[in-house]
């Protein structure tokens, strides 16, 4: 596994900025340029090939710093002759005004999003301080950035399930062989994912323990224990914990990761109508999270018997897309498990007439993959986009002192800025580093998503005003500071909104109705998410897989939507001929 590069920037931008430099400052940007072209093959993004050297991490670590520190050097030393530059371009230009120039800062994403979605997405996850790579493939750590993102989904999802009365318990990491294999169809769907513990020190186990995948397997025999009678129902439990998944060859951050957080919730019912409501009520939580939270999109439908969760009863979930590639994603799901689990893990209770009866079971969850499918939604060329819903900054002050300017008045206003906002329940952060020049903070703060950004400057001063500057598209206001804290309200307000509209016009456009093989198969091509009628038959779905597998990946249901379009009478399935009976999302998929 290799480390995407922290300080990523256009060596032929560079080149042309020294051009127009004092000689020592084209020096030291020389020493930049010839540090970078002996140094670039230490970087790479994505994950390291075991059967390739590898550059040790300690060598790759010092690499790394050290190219950070000159490039911070180097625009620390354009900051501190920025006063004998502007004289020298003032004299060249007749002694006029000198128009300003934003410098180049360095803190660039070097790979566009709409030309190579994957190396853009990898370089995002990292320079915006989301993740960093580990030493063994497909682990991440997920550093506070991403912490504070999933702590507020956390905070929120938390307080609604307990208001349906679920409380929070913990079950142990491990299970033993013989709980794993009790349920033959659970089994044998996540018989290749499965790690194992096969060794303790030096010793072999006599026997192995598995590393839960999911926790059905680890909690159901103490439902057993725990379920006697019907005044022992409904059981409603959750944890927030982490599972272990191994059996995948592209590991990518959040979304496909060998380990990962989340939350599960595991549920019995005395009966199935009470099972059914929850799994919808469930899912309307996770609707919230994408759509109020995340400002995505999503739809809500159930799981082909194909894609369903292994042994369970039926499958719902809620699906979004991402446009830049054609792919749907599976944002989370709420299965009922019926009767499936309770009858190989003997969870039988007496009803009130004294009758013997097995419960009804539901367990749905929702993962850190959500923060990977906000990344691709919202994040631009200039980095992460956050919906200020999930952003633990959701405002940064910055002073912007020029010389000799009020600078403790500038500092002291941004301050006051900080608090005024906190005190309205904003979260906002002053940027007093004196390290770095306010471009270079401008950019650092956009790289990382952060919703407003808000300058203060000698005018601003003077005017009794601050600058805010929206992340999402960049338009800036004066804001007078008696009505700052309305403002910022409204305008954090509107960029919450403004993200979901804008990511719903994408998926819009790229929704397409098809009635014919060779329609889905064009509309496939094009990287479409698909509406087509269909027969609903496990045969048909496996054969449009096998007829559309290729490099990119074969098709399949994604979901059917709750939402039915009217199904004209007659309607024949796109792929088989067949009478159609519903219609289904199609598409490739994470």
């Amino acid at each position: 596994m290799s480390v995407t590069t922290r300080i990523g920037f256009d060596s032929n931008k560079l080149a042309a900025t020294a051009a127009v430099h004092t000689a020592s400052t084209a020096s030291s940007f020389a020493r930049v340029h010839r540090v970078r072209a002996s140094s670039y093959s230490f970087f790479r993004r994505g994950e390291k090939d075991p059967k390739k050297e590898q550059v040790p991490r300690n060598l790759l670590e010092k690499k790394r710093r050290y190219f950070s520190l000159i490039i911070i050097g180097y625009f620390a030393q354009e900051d501190m002759a920025g006063g004998d530059t502007k004289k020298s371009n003032a004299k060249a230009s007749g002694g006029g005004k000198k128009k300003e120039v934003k410098k180049e800062t360095g803190l660039g994403i070097t790979n566009r999003k709409d030309d190579n979605f994957g190396e853009w997405y990898s370089e995002v996850v990292v320079n915006a301080e989301l993740i960093e790579y580990y030493d063994i493939s497909g682990c991440y750590i997920l550093r506070p950035w991403a912490m504070s993102i999933w702590e507020i989904m956390q905070t929120f999802f938390d307080a609604e399930i307990k208001k349906m009365n679920i409380q929070n318990c913990y079950f142990p990491l491990f299970v033993s062989p013989g709980m794993l294999q009790k349920e033959k169809d659970h089994v044998e769907g996540f018989a290749p994912e499965v790690a194992w513990v096969t060794k303790s020190g030096e010793s072999d186990l006599e026997v192995p323990i598995a590393i839960r995948p999911t926790s059905e397997t680890v909690m159901y025999p103490y439902y057993a224990k725990w379920i006697r009678g019907h005044r022992d129902l409904p059981l409603k439990l959750n944890q927030w914990c982490n599972v272990v998944r191994w059996e995948f060859s592209n590991p990518t951050p959040f979304i496909r990761s060998r380990e990962f957080l989340w939350q599960e919730g595991h549920t019995a019912f005395a009966t199935k109508a009470e099972a059914d409501a929850e799994v919808l009520d469930v899912l309307e939580l996770y609707r919230r999270i994408y759509e109020e939270f995340l400002a995505i999109p999503v739809v809500k439908g159930k799981k082909s018997e194909l894609e369903k969760f292994a042994g369970g009863l039926y499958t719902t979930s809620v699906e979004a897309f991402i446009p830049n590639n054609g792919r749907g994603i599976q944002g989370a799901t709420s299965h009922c498990l019926g009767q499936n689990f309770a009858k190989m893990f003997e969870i039988n209770f007496e009803d009130e007439k004294g009758e013997k009866g097995m419960v009804w079971q539901n367990s749905w969850a929702y993962s850190t993959r959500t923060i990977g499918v906000m990344v691709m939604v919202h994040g631009d060329d200039k980095g992460l986009v956050l919906p200020p819903k999930v952003a633990s900054v959701q405002v940064i002050v910055i002073p912007v002192p020029y010389k000799d300017a009020d600078t403790k008045g500038i500092f002291d206003a941004c301050s006051a800025t900080v608090d005024a906002l906190s005190e309205a329940g904003i979260r906002a952060k002053a940027d007093f580093r004196d390290n770095y020049s306010p471009g270079w903070k401008y950019s650092n703060w956009e790289m990382k998503g952060v919703p407003l950004r808000i300058e203060i400057g000698p005018k601003d001063l003077a005017n009794n005003q601050v600058r805010a500057v929206r992340r999402d598209n960049s338009s800036k206001i004066d804001i007078p500071r008696a009505s700052l804290v309305e403002q910022v309200k409204e305008m954090l307000d509107k960029i919450q909104h403004s993200l979901f509209d804008v990511a719903k016009q994408k998926r819009e456009a790229c929704l397409q109705t098809v009635n014919t093989w060779d329609e889905f198969v064009e509309a496939l091509g094009q990287r479409k998410l698909i509406l087509a009628p269909w027969c609903d038959e496990e045969e048909v779905e496996k054969d449009v897989k096998a007829r559309t597998k290729g490099e990119m990946g074969a098709a399949k249901s994604l979901c059917s939507p709750f939402d039915q379009p009217e199904l004209p009478e007659g309607t024949k399935c796109f792929a088989s001929g067949k009478p159609a009976k519903k219609w289904t999302y199609w598409g490739r998929s994470y």
